[in-house]
């Protein structure tokens, strides 16, 4: 079979699935892409048996048609390396001989039988289905994504889960000591209540495609796997299976203390004041009165400690709260609201910051849980 495609049109498909790729795969033919050549049609894809990606290109000059599988590192390596120009593929039917041909070379390997690559499984019984907004689908795996746990003990907290109904979806995501819940009534299912955990490699992989692509995507699951399809791709993947906690019952109902407060300059403080902090804990202090807010940290093994002063509006009793430095970085660095709200209640108990305004059909919340400071 023959065909010619561009070298960047390639490389850009193929950079975008080999995410799917593991270091280490228990089949070797999973450490190369697929290929399916049919009509003017090239199909790609690219598998580590739990998360599947496939897209396609167009291609010329095609004689013949098959399938033919190429290991990733030896396509990619040197694609990165060529400027744009048409990349002419011979492939011999019988011994699956390669020969790439560009302006001044050529490339010439061995490809590897295509039966062997394991198929797609097909969705079962009770499939849900619904359509969501690029943008919006990709602003829900960015929000939520950071605060998904890696717990081999709890695996449904190594993922985001998506709980729906008939008037809304909402991204939840939590390590124990953060929460995450985005969401939005722009998107909905006609099913009165359904939910998956989508698992955090599919996730990450989705954020990178996501970002270059616009319109809608179709998401179609069922109780084990999910397909989701969108302009240029598709992605299969398997599911974490079990019940993921009650998020509702965790975030407070009652935090009397409101403080509000610029959300940049609150970041760069902590990020600046943190790097005097105890390394063995990151711990912050946050010492609240009535109109300003004071920053602080020490280390006393090394003698080091740092402290900055921001104005803020507060209504509360005067409180000296502790959180690890990097997680409230996590979550500023997650809103993209000019101020936030804090609702606090004690020392003790879980902290909800809120954006001040929320874009439109969005319903954005954080909490996370304080440290314990010893005075």
């Amino acid at each position: 079979m023959k065909f010619v495609v561009s070298s960047t049109a390639l490389q850009t498909q193929l950079l975008s699935i080999s995410r799917v790729i593991a270091s280490k795969n228990s089949l070797p033919i999973l450490d190369c892409f697929l290929f399916t050549l049919e009509g003017n049609k090239l199909q790609i894809v690219a598998s580590d048996t739990e998360t599947r990606m496939e897209t396609s290109l167009e291609v010329g000059e095609v004689e013949g048609g098959g399938s033919f599988a190429i290991p990733a590192k030896i396509l990619l390596d040197p694609l990165r390396e060529l400027p744009d120009q048409p990349l002419s593929f011979e492939i011999n039917d019988d011994n699956l001989e390669i020969l790439i041909y560009f302006h001044n070379g050529k490339y010439n390997f061995i490809g590897q039988k295509a039966d062997v690559y394991p198929e797609q499984k097909t969705l079962g019984d009770g499939v849900v289905e619904f359509n969501i907004d690029v943008d919006l689908l990709l602003s829900g795996i960015n929000r939520t994504l950071f605060a998904t746990a890696d717990d081999e003990l709890r695996p449904v907290m190594n993922g985001i889960y998506l709980d729906m109904n008939s008037e809304s979806i909402t991204f939840v995501a939590s390590d124990g000591h953060k929460l995450v819940r985005f969401k939005t009534t722009a998107a909905k299912i006609k099913e009165e209540r359904a939910a998956f955990i989508l698992p955090k490699k599919p996730a990450n992989v989705l954020k990178n495609i996501l970002s270059k692509e616009s319109g809608e995507a179709t998401v179609r699951f069922d109780a084990g796997n999910a397909c989701i399809t969108f302009a240029n791709y598709t992605m299969f993947c398997r599911l974490i299976e079990g019940r993921y906690p009650n998020y509702n019952s965790v975030i407070p109902k009652e935090n009397p203390f409101k403080l509000s407060i610029d959300r940049v300059l609150l970041l760069n403080a902590i990020k600046r004041v943190s790097v005097f902090s105890n390394h063995s804990n990151s711990l912050v202090k946050m010492q609240i009165r009535q109109n300003d807010l004071v920053v602080s940290t020490q280390d006393i093994d090394y003698s080091t400690s740092a402290e900055e002063r921001i104005e803020c509006q507060y209504i509360g009793d005067e409180m000296i709260i502790g959180f690890k430095a990097p997680y409230l970085v996590e979550i500023l660095s997650n809103l993209s609201s000019d101020e936030v709200n804090i609702a606090l209640a004690d020392v003790s108990r879980a902290v909800l910051i809120l954006p001040t305004e929320n874009e439109e059909q969005e319903d954005m919340l954080m909490l996370l849980m304080p440290m314990v400071v010893n005075d």
